[in-house]
């Protein structure tokens, strides 16, 4: 292979990468939508991709540097070393939407880097250890706990006002764009934060080997190859994205109306604030199911359940697709060295 395609490789992982990340990131922008019975599952991948490109195009720049050298420093990322990142955290994510669970593709991305950097001796983990790794636990817990709490808020309105019974407006137009719009907004979250695995490597890949940096292009860079990884994501919505959407928007607990604008909002909006303010890639995912969680809670007296055993399998997969990208990582480089590669 030339020299000229050999940058191909990288691209077309990054691509498949984006793909499957808009299969799983589907789920926590329009599973709630879905579950609540507000939209047919055909018209879903065309706004979650529009609405990814906007977020990460508007809001997305922060998270792209994280990925592009806080962990791995941005003059390793190589042809090789990206190829490999990327691919890692493709497989892990594959595997994910194989078994129909959502998994966190910032966190398979940040293993993969983890893997390449301990490889040769160069992670840096001040930001890992310090921001990254904390918020993955916090912001699902932070999730949960104000999902609970605006829950028990609203029923005790309801009680004390008398207000209407939202299964009476359950098909009214209004929440049918209050919760479409809320799941929009989850979507351009989404791409505020989880465009930024797939670009962030490539960027500065490019920058490293193509040496575009010097051209004056520090920020066209990173915009061209978000406008090459974006539109992924809507095609992977299309193809993978209604295999994880039963599991989390029906398989779970049925939603109402409701509840997929308060869950959508408050998720969506934690994401954006870790995106914007600290650049950090965070997990919707999780944040979106552990809300998901607290409104089952929520709905017992009901006689509404949260099944334990799909939790069970999501909590098993979220522990599983990191590490296994973490291993495909480090094999592989053992691989590339083996092969004179590195």
């Amino acid at each position: 292979m030339s020299a000229e395609y050999i940058y191909l490789l990288p691209i077309g992982i990054a691509f498949f990468l984006a793909f499957n990340m808009g299969g799983s990131g589907t789920a926590p922008s329009f599973s709630a939508l879905y579950g609540a019975n507000l939209i047919r599952k055909e018209y879903i991948a065309g706004l979650f991709g529009i609405f990814v490109m906007l977020g990460a195009l508007i809001a997305g720049g922060k998270v792209v540097e994280t990925i592009g050298g806080a962990v791995l420093p941005a003059q390793e990322m190589s042809l090789v070393l990206v190829s490999i990142i990327l691919l890692s955290s493709a497989l892990s994510i594959f595997f994910a939407n194989l078994v129909k669970v959502p998994q966190s593709t910032s966190q398979s991305t940040v293993f993969a880097l983890a893997g390449c950097a301990l490889y040769i001796d160069a992670l840096q983990t001040d930001k890992l250890f310090l921001e990254i790794i904390p918020t993955w636990f916090v912001l699902p817990v932070l999730c949960f706990v104000l999902t609970l709490l605006c829950g028990l808020i609203l029923r005790r309105l309801k009680s004390a006002t008398r207000m209407p019974d939202f299964k009476s407006l359950r098909n009214h137009p209004i929440w049918t764009f209050i919760t479409l719009g809320c799941s929009c907004y989850v979507a351009f979250s989404i791409g505020s934060n989880n465009v930024a695995n797939a670009a962030g490597p490539l960027a500065s890949m490019m920058v490293n080997d193509l040496n575009l940096g010097a051209a004056g292009n520090g920020v066209f860079v990173p915009l061209l190859c978000v406008l090459l990884v974006a539109p992924w994501f809507g095609i992977g919505s299309s193809v993978l994205g209604g295999r994880v959407l039963q599991t989390t928007g029906k398989d779970i607990v049925n939603i109402g109306p409701m509840g997929a604008a308060l869950i959508a909002f408050i998720t969506a909006t934690l994401l954006l604030l870790a995106s914007t303010i600290r650049g950090i890639p965070a997990s919707l995912v999780q944040m979106n199911t552990f809300a998901i969680i607290a409104l089952g809670l929520l709905k017992r007296e009901g006689g509404h359940r949260v099944s334990g055993r799909i939790i069970a399998r999501l909590v098993i997969t979220w522990l599983v697709a990191p590490v296994v990208a973490f291993v495909i990582a480090l094999a592989l480089m053992a691989a590339a060295e083996w092969s004179g590669l590195l």
